[in-house]
């Protein structure tokens, strides 16, 4: 008689990178011992991977664990990433939590669930990341149509703001040739794109003598990989050499997603970030001359202490004149460890509110007018798996979200369609070439 499989949840919160880690993490437990269920249902073990970026984010994380434990009561509960790291005691604190493990050790978790027995008490697993500097490979695989393919790790930058190197140490990267094989191996298991993702992917190169450019050159080798998207890249980095790469027919996507944070230049030496908004300017200029038709997006940060009104204005303006696609907008959250916790000028709530929203309103009208730019061209999108409202959906390379009635034979396909419109829905329609 055949023993029952344990049943097997994973929750992840935050970035692309804690997707891909979630996924490699999941492939450590041996599918003739477990059964992934989805986090909704009720499970023996759930493996909940945490963010730790925002106050708002350790709220929800916390949330997370919660209702976990309370629509299980009697699993066992395992939190693991960068808020695990940054705050293993505060978890532990939790009733019901069992295991914590660190932005290292959670790659390790099978070994350490020996049995789904829960604990009288929370065990805590978390290395010291500044004597550390191991990199553990990543990609994802079976989530979604397009695999990410982590490549770096960790962060030098030490912006006033961010607590991304507590949380996972000094950058570091394995060597071109482990991504290569990493890379062929998404390829024989009928991928068509990779997303490739790091906290700082612009700095690889730094733990072994190397620079991104080539590590591009290599992974577009790889047969069977028709699509390279590049995730985030710092606006310094960001490099005339690999924009003369991703010109002509290149697998290298027109999608550039930039972090600016802040359009003015005193907030910007306040963040500790390495560039003046006018290379960033240069920057996505130099993108529309090399791929006129290139998506851009960038991260803003509101309400950053010190920031007046009329650095805001001065944000505000900015943006508006760029040829942008779209912003993610965030609200300052004030980190415990960093240097802008202790800066004068708090911004208070109701203001941090009122200009993300007006930056919201400009990153809508900014990606309105670029999607009618995109009306009557001709575009290569790759159909994603899953069926939305009785519509297939997917994405152009320079990611606009195209979307058709559904037909099953085009999920993980890439065709050429032309776009025709704009939605209800805010998605390009299309019509396929003959």
């Amino acid at each position: 008689m055949n023993t029952p499989r344990t049943k097997i949840a994973f929750h992840t919160l935050g970035c692309k990178l804690n997707f891909t880690e979630t996924s490699t993490i999941s492939r450590s437990f041996p599918d003739d011992r477990f059964e992934r269920v989805p986090a909704g249902k009720k499970a023996d073990i759930y493996i909940i991977n945490t963010c730790s970026v925002t106050d708002a984010a350790d709220k929800k994380c916390k949330q997370a664990i919660r209702k976990f434990i309370h629509q299980s009561p009697d699993a066992f509960i395992a939190v693991v990433g960068c808020y695990a790291q940054l705050k293993p005691q505060e978890i532990s604190s939790i009733p019901g939590v069992d295991l914590v493990l660190g932005i290292n050790e959670k790659f390790d978790i099978a070994s350490y669930i020996e049995n789904t027995n829960k604990k009288k008490e929370t065990e805590i697993h978390a290395c010291d990341l500044s004597a550390s500097g191991k990199f553990i490979p990543s990609f994802s695989i079976g989530d979604r149509t397009r695999s990410f393919l982590k490549v770096q790790d960790g962060c030098d930058y030490q912006c006033s703001y961010c607590t991304v190197p507590l949380a996972r140490g000094g950058s570091r990267n394995p060597e071109i040739c482990t991504l290569v094989s990493e890379t062929i191996s998404i390829a024989q298991r009928g991928v068509r794109e990779i997303v490739i993702t790091g906290v700082n992917i612009g700095d690889f190169g730094k733990s072994t003598g190397d620079n991104f450019t080539n590590l591009i050159r290599e992974l577009v080798k790889v047969e069977g990989i028709e699509r390279f998207r590049i995730s985030s890249i710092e606006p310094n980095l960001l490099t005339d050499e690999l924009l003369e790469m991703c010109t002509g027919k290149s697998k290298i996507l027109p999608h550039f997603h930039i972090p600016l944070q802040s359009g003015c230049n005193r907030i910007l030496a306040l963040m500790g970030r390495r560039y003046k908004r006018e290379l960033f300017a240069e920057r996505v200029g130099m993108i529309k001359k090399h791929l006129p038709m290139a998506g851009i997006g960038a991260d803003v940060i509101v309400g950053f202490p010190g920031e007046t009104d009329s650095d805001s204005e001065e944000t505000y303006d900015f943006l508006k004149a760029l040829p942008l696609t779209y912003l993610h907008v965030f609200t300052f959250s004030e980190r415990p460890g960093t240097k802008a916790a202790g800066m004068p000028g708090k911004v208070s709530h109701y203001e941090k509110e009122r200009r993300s929203r007006r930056l919201i309103e400009l990153s809508h009208s900014q990606h309105v007018e670029f999607m009618k730019l995109n009306i009557g061209k001709s575009a290569d999108v790759l159909f994603e798996k899953t069926r939305i409202n009785g519509m297939i959906t997917g994405y152009s390379g320079n990611y606009l979200r195209a979307e058709c009635p559904w037909q099953s034979g085009l999920a993980g396909q890439i065709k050429e369609v032309k776009l025709t419109g704009i939605t209800g829905a805010g998605r390009m329609s299309i019509e396929f070439k003959v």
